[in-house]
C-alpha cells in the first residue's frame, strides 16, 4: 500500500529580517500567517479584521494588505480560508468576499507551519511578543457539573480586562499606533484590551458584551464600516441565544447603529432609531430606567436635533428654534442621566456639547430662546466657555487623562469666533484679527478658571494644538480622524495667525492628506449648499 508523502513544512522566521523557508518576505503577510496559525493553536482558528487594523493595517489599506497577502501565500505553496465556515476548503470559496474575512488554516495546513526564532522552535512568549499580544495565564477547566452560566473565579479575569478596556478608553489610547504597535511593558490600548477580554469571556452575554463594545471602540474611532460588522454579528449573537441582558444590548445596538448614521451625516436614520428604541415596548422600559443607556439616547438625540437647527437657521427660523430648544432641553437631561449614574466621564462629554450648542445657536440668530435669555453675544460666550470650562474640571476629577479634544477645538473655534475677517483680507489684515487669548478664555471661566492649568493648557493657542497634535502622532492618545483634522486645521489658523507660516503650510499638507480618509468614514448625502457643517462629538 503506498505511502502518502509527509507535508512539506513551511518555516518562518520571527526575526528581523522575516523570512519564509529561508527567503525574505513582506512583514504584513508574514505577520497574517503567523497570526492565523497562532488562532489554530490557540484560540479556536479565525482571525478577524479587527485583528489586522492597528497591527499592520489601517482602514484605508487593509484591502491591499490582504490582497498582496493572498499573492505572498500563494507564493508560499500554501492554501488559506476565509468566512465564518472554517470546515469549507479554500478553493471552493468565493474569493470576491475574501478581503472581508475572517481568516484561518486548514488543519493540514497549520501542521506545516513552523514559527522559529534565530532559527530554533519559538516558545508561546516569543510567538505572542511578535504579534504584540499580551500572554495571558491558562483559565482552569470548569467543572463539568457547572451549569453553562455558573460564575466561577476565572470570571473575574474577563471583567478586569473589560474594565481595562474602558479605561483605556476614557485616557484615549483607543488602539496601539499603526507602527510597531505598543512598546513591551507600556498600556495595553482598548482594542488589545477588549481583544483579550473575547478569548477569556466564558458565556453569551460576556461575549456579547464584547461585541457590543468592539462595535463601540470602532464608532468612536470613526470606522462606520467596522462598527456596523461589529452591529450585526452583535445581532446574530442575541438572535441565535436567549442572552442575558437581551433587552440592554439590543438598547445599546440600536444607539451604537444611530450614531454610525449620524456621523455619516444621515440626520433622518438616526432619529427614526432612536423614535423606533423609544416606541419599542421592551427598549422604552430600558431607556426609563437605565441611566447609561439614557444619557446615550438623550445626548445623541440632542446632537441631532442641534445639527438640524443650525441647517434650518436660515430658511425656517420658528422650526429651527423649536428644535435649539429642544436640543439644549434633551442636552439638560443627558447631563442629568449622567451623575444618576455618577458618570464624570459622561458628564463632560455632555457638558461640552451644551456649550458648544448654546454658543452655535447664538451665531446662527437662534438667540431668543428661553434657555438663552442674555444681554448679548458676550454673555453668551460667557455661557457657553463655562459650559466647556465645567468640562474639562469634570475630566481633571476623573483619572486625569481623559482630557477631550473636542474642549480645546471647540474654546479655539469660540475664539476665532471673537473676530471679524474682511472678504479676501491680506495677511497683514488677517494677522491684524484679535482673536480671544487664553487668558481671555480663563477670565470668561470665572469660578471654573482653575480648569485650565498650564500643564494642559499652554499661554498660547498654537500651542495648546501643538501639544495634542505631539500625544497623536506619538501615540499617546489616538484621536479619531474628525478630531484630527480639527487639530491640524486649528494649528494652521493659529500658527500662520502668529506668523509661522512654515508650520501652518505643514499642518495645512497634513490636513489634506488626512481629509480624504473622513470622506470614507462618512459619506454625507447630498444637502444644499448652504447647509452649516458642525462638529460631532
Amino acid at each position: 500500500m503506498p505511502q502518502t508523502a509527509a507535508p512539506t513544512p513551511l518555516s518562518i522566521e520571527l526575526t528581523s529580517p522575516q523570512s519564509v523557508n529561508g527567503q525574505r518576505a513582506a512583514f504584513q503577510s508574514l505577520w497574517l500567517l503567523a497570526r492565523m496559525k497562532h488562532a489554530h493553536d490557540a484560540e479556536g482558528g479565525l482571525v478577524r479584521l479587527a485583528d489586522l487594523r492597528g497591527e499592520v493595517s489601517d482602514a484605508s489599506t487593509l484591502r491591499m494588505v490582504v490582497s498582496r497577502a493572498f499573492r505572498d501565500f500563494k507564493a508560499w505553496h500554501i492554501e488559506v480560508g476565509w468566512g465564518e465556515d472554517t470546515q469549507r476548503e479554500p478553493r471552493f470559496l468565493n474569493a470576491e468576499r475574501r478581503s472581508q474575512g475572517p481568516f484561518w488554516l486548514p488543519p493540514a495546513e497549520a501542521k506545516r507551519v513552523r514559527m522559529l526564532v534565530g532559527g530554533r522552535a519559538a516558545t508561546a512568549a516569543e510567538v505572542a511578543s511578535f504579534l504584540g499580544l499580551r500572554p495571558r495565564k491558562a483559565r482552569a477547566a470548569a467543572p463539568g457539573s457547572a451549569p453553562p452560566d455558573a460564575v466561577h473565579l476565572q470570571d473575574a479575569a474577563f471583567w478586569k480586562q473589560l474594565v481595562a478596556s474602558q479605561q483605556a478608553a476614557r485616557q484615549g489610547r483607543l488602539m496601539a499606533p499603526v507602527a510597531g504597535g505598543g512598546a513591551a511593558g507600556s498600556p495595553a490600548s482598548a482594542l488589545e484590551s477588549i481583544r483579550l477580554a473575547g478569548t477569556l469571556a466564558a458565556t453569551d452575554f460576556q461575549r456579547a458584551l464584547v461585541t457590543l463594545n468592539e462595535a463601540m471602540l470602532w464608532r468612536r474611532l470613526g470606522d462606520n464600516e467596522q462598527a456596523r460588522r461589529r452591529l450585526q454579528a452583535l445581532k446574530k449573537q442575541r438572535l441565535a441565544h436567549h442572552v442575558a441582558g437581551n433587552d440592554y444590548l439590543g438598547a445599546m445596538e440600536c444607539i451604537v447603529s444611530a450614531w454610525c448614521a449620524y456621523t455619516a451625516r444621515d440626520l433622518p436614520l438616526a432619529q427614526s432609531l432612536l423614535s423606533g428604541m423609544a416606541n419599542d415596548a421592551a427598549r422604552s422600559l430600558v431607556l426609563r430606567h437605565h441611566p447609561d443607556v439614557r444619557f446615550e439616547w438623550c445626548n445623541l438625540w440632542a446632537l441631532v436635533c442641534r445639527s438640524r437647527a443650525l441647517g434650518l437657521s436660515a430658511d425656517d427660523k420658528p422650526t429651527a428654534a423649536a428644535l435649539a430648544e429642544e436640543s439644549l432641553q434633551r442636552f439638560g437631561e443627558a447631563l442629568a442621566a449622567a451623575f444618576e449614574s455618577h458618570s464624570f466621564d459622561a458628564a463632560q462629554h455632555v457638558a461640552a456639547n451644551m456649550g458648544m450648542a448654546a454658543w452655535l445657536f447664538d451665531r446662527v440668530g437662534l438667540s431668543d430662546l428661553p434657555a438663552l435669555a442674555h444681554d448679548g453675544h458676550a454673555d453668551t460666550t460667557r455661557r457657553a466657555v463655562q459650559w466647556i470650562a465645567f468640562s474639562e474640571w469634570l475630566c481633571g476629577h476623573t483619572d486625569g487623562q481623559g482630557r477631550s479634544a473636542w474642549n480645546a477645538i471647540y474654546l479655539m473655534r469660540i475664539a476665532r469666533g471673537h473676530c471679524r475677517p474682511e472678504p479676501q483680507s491680506t495677511l497683514a489684515q488677517f494677522r491684524a484679527q484679535k482673536p480671544l487669548d487664553p487668558a481671555a478664555i480663563s477670565q470668561l471661566a470665572g469660578p471654573l478658571a482653575d480648569a485650565f492649568d498650564a500643564a494642559h493648557w499652554p499661554a498660547r493657542w498654537v500651542e495648546v494644538a501643538q501639544a495634542r497634535l505631539a500625544d497623536h502622532q506619538a501615540g499617546r492618545r489616538r484621536y479619531p480622524g474628525l478630531q484630527h483634522c480639527s487639530l491640524l486645521f486649528e494649528h494652521a489658523w493659529y500658527a500662520a495667525h502668529a506668523g509661522d507660516l512654515k508650520a501652518a503650510e505643514q499642518s495645512l499638507a497634513s490636513l489634506r492628506e488626512a481629509l480624504p480618509q473622513l470622506v470614507l468614514e462618512a459619506r454625507p448625502p447630498r444637502r444644499p449648499a448652504a447647509r452649516k457643517k458642525t462638529l460631532p462629538r
